[in-house]
């Protein structure tokens, strides 16, 4: 069972990705969430953070123009924007996107986004909304608690506890990509640093692992990324399989060692990397299972349920609790 509340309630949500971004109105009842009127778009990041503002605030309010249009038992009472990036605590600005695109970082995006719709708005990062909604609706519905990982571009997660979300002091919590690594030793992160776990289990890491470089290497070649060599490894690349194992079990040994830090009863597996097959998967558990404390080594780790919606029904989740539901 996911949230009940005693009424239907409505919110406007996105989700805005490095290559897509979703607004849609999301309704919530007993009987679960309906994402309505779904908008979706290019996100456009190569054309700069002011550009992106503007096609976030015009797919918002086409998304809640069309559902007003239809549908006005359920009144929209917030937004929730899981965007890219690191949000503030307060959940009003980007508090640094800078390795993502110009001026990202700064940018006011929940005034800019309740100027436009009219309701109020608080902005999250976009894997802290997917574990949102996975934990109150999803694969881990009912559970006490829930880590969410979810390798794909980036390596980011979520941590709920009780059905609320972890975002921390600063509000990056989550930001799971980022932690040293004996496994990433000597490759460079998206983020600069050398050594995050993020630099071989991202699809772009893995695209760097099968090439032998690191994503700062002027040989890095983009179009190379996770899904290729999961393609690759399908028709029996050997060299393929081998890089998808390495990344496997490298993801599969930080989720044992996070799981010792905070014994979750379920651990979601999200992202686009976890699509790349048996011979990742099989790795990642066997990695999962040689760290991680004998208690936990049969807590279950499940696939997303929610797919695209995952991120937009969290989003909206979390703004009904902030602006519309008791606390």
């Amino acid at each position: 069972m996911g949230q009940v509340n005693v009424r239907p309630q409505a919110a406007l949500a996105l989700d805005v990705g490095g290559t897509k971004l979703a607004a849609a109105v999301v309704v919530v009842g007993g009987d679960g969430p309906q994402v309505r009127c779904r908008v979706q778009v290019p996100t456009e990041t190569d054309r700069g953070a002011a550009h992106v503002m503007e096609r976030m605030e015009r797919a918002a309010a086409r998304a809640l123009a069309d559902y007003r249009a239809t549908e006005s038992a359920v009144p929209v009472e917030a937004c929730g924007a899981s965007a890219l990036g690191c949000p503030d605590a307060a959940g009003e600005r980007v508090a640094f996107g800078a390795n993502l695109m110009e001026g990202w970082t700064g940018m006011p995006v929940a005034a800019r986004l309740s100027h436009a719709v009219g309701v109020p708005c608080v902005l999250l990062g976009d894997v802290q909304a997917h574990a949102l909604g996975e934990a109150r609706w999803g694969a881990a519905a009912g559970a006490p608690s829930c880590l969410c990982v979810a390798p794909g571009t980036g390596l980011g997660g979520g941590l709920v506890i009780d059905g609320r979300l972890v975002r921390g002091a600063h509000g990056l919590a989550g930001h799971l990509g980022h932690m040293q690594s004996v496994h990433a030793q000597g490759m460079r992160c998206s983020c600069g640093t050398l050594g995050h776990i993020e630099a071989v289990t991202s699809g772009v890491g893995i695209g760097a692992l099968y090439q032998g470089v690191d994503v700062a290497s002027a040989d890095f070649d983009p179009a190379i990324d996770g899904a290729w060599v999961a393609r690759r490894a399908a028709r029996g690349d050997a060299r393929a399989r081998a890089v998808l194992a390495r990344s496997g079990f490298a993801l599969g040994s930080e989720i044992g060692s996070w799981a010792n830090l905070v014994d979750p009863a379920v651990i979601v597996i999200g992202g686009s990397v976890r699509k790349a097959g048996a011979v990742w998967r099989e790795a990642l558990e066997r990695g999962f299972r040689s760290q991680a404390l004998e208690p936990l080594r049969d807590v279950p780790l499940v696939d997303a349920a929610l797919g695209d919606d995952a991120a937009l029904v969290g989003a909206a989740e979390y703004a009904l609790d902030r602006f519309a539901r008791p606390a």
